[in-house]
């Protein structure tokens, strides 16, 4: 599907963001449940009324299960070599950021690399984001701080930075007087590029004798899809390996954590990040002595809570609690990032 001539960047995005839409049979409203954007940004996006900034169409390519790469191309030609001229780099701007396309129609869907440009005082993700793979930034000129899984780096010309990218992250140019110029490239799970998940290996935590791991459920035998209604935990204590103890214990709800809160901090306004944060901390409160999360599906601000809790959450789409439990003893579990909403 070629796209109309002269069109300006935000149409030329919209009309790419449209098309990956449609051809996947999702509503507006459905991408934005699975991308975690507001339908009227959508909207706008697809309408070519806003430009999106990189963390959006970050969270749009993973919702749609696409390299980011793909809102800026302009045909489906596809080739194993790509010789790029300094002079003539495919490039477009997102929210602030002017972004160089190193890989532009590169044959399958391998790694990403790009040229981006931060104007001074810029933000290149207002949010922190997750999402497949590894993430690799050099830093051509200027100066950009980093925060990965909150800590903050800064990094001058020469320095480089290499990450798990389902890490929460984000990054802007703090200068005020000074473009920065990085080497950003993008690289998928090593099994399949293709597979929109990664797998949890245990690295450490295969390394302790003895954990915890927490399973969120209603009824102990399935994983529930969503984090805040579901009503308990299955704790399992596990030994060399195995499981050598189960614990149901019961688990506040979004609903009643949020009564909590607001009987402790009256107010009748909206909720601000750091109110949401001790909403999640108090669902979390029960199982504060496990290093894991098991849950089939929670919103990217509980995801980060869980964390900064020493938490690590896995997203899986299995709903069996033996067989997710079997996959994770066996370093085999999956973790599905773009689930995230």
């Amino acid at each position: 599907m070629s796209l109309p001539e002269n069109l300006s960047v935000e149409e030329h995005v919209g009309h790419q963001v449209r098309r990956l839409r449609l051809s996947r049979n999702l509503s507006l409203k459905e991408l934005a449940q699975r991308s975690g954007l507001n339908i009227n940004t959508l909207s706008l996006i697809e309408n070519g009324k806003t430009s999106p900034s990189v963390a959006t169409l970050q969270q749009l390519a993973m919702a749609l299960g696409v390299p980011i790469a793909t809102f800026f191309q302009s045909s489906p030609e596809e080739r194993e070599v790509i010789y790029t001229p300094a002079g003539r780099r495919p490039q477009r701007s997102a929210g602030g950021a002017l972004i160089q396309n190193l890989s532009d129609h590169l044959a399958g869907d391998g790694l990403e690399a790009f040229v981006v440009q931060l104007k001074p005082a810029i933000a290149a993700t207002e949010v922190q984001i997750s999402h497949v793979g590894w993430e690799f930034v050099y830093v051509l000129s200027g100066q950009v701080e980093y925060q990965v899984s909150g800590t903050t780096y800064t990094l001058m010309q020469g320095d480089s930075l290499v990450f798990l990218a389902d890490l929460p992250h984000a990054w802007h140019n703090p200068l005020e007087d000074q473009t920065v110029e990085l080497l950003l490239i993008l690289v998928p799970p090593r099994e399949n590029p293709k597979i929109q998940g990664k797998h949890f290996f245990l690295d450490k935590i295969q390394q302790e004798l003895t954990m915890k791991i927490a399973l969120i459920t209603d009824d102990g035998k399935t994983i529930s899809r969503h984090f805040g209604r579901a009503t308990h935990y299955l704790v399992l204590s596990l030994e060399d390996g195995k499981v050598v103890n189960r614990e149901l214990r019961s688990k506040l709800s979004h609903h009643h954590a949020k009564e909590n809160h607001a009987e402790e901090h009256s107010h009748n306004h909206g909720e601000s990040d750091s109110q949401h944060h001790q909403r999640h901390v108090s669902m979390a409160e029960t199982i504060a002595d496990c290093s894991v999360l098991i849950c089939g599906g929670m919103g990217r601000a509980a995801y980060e809570s869980l964390l900064q809790l020493n938490i690590k959450p896995i997203v899986t789409d299995l709903s069996d609690v033996d067989e997710a439990v079997e996959a994770f003893l066996s370093g085999k579990l999956v973790d599905h990032a773009e689930l995230l909403h």
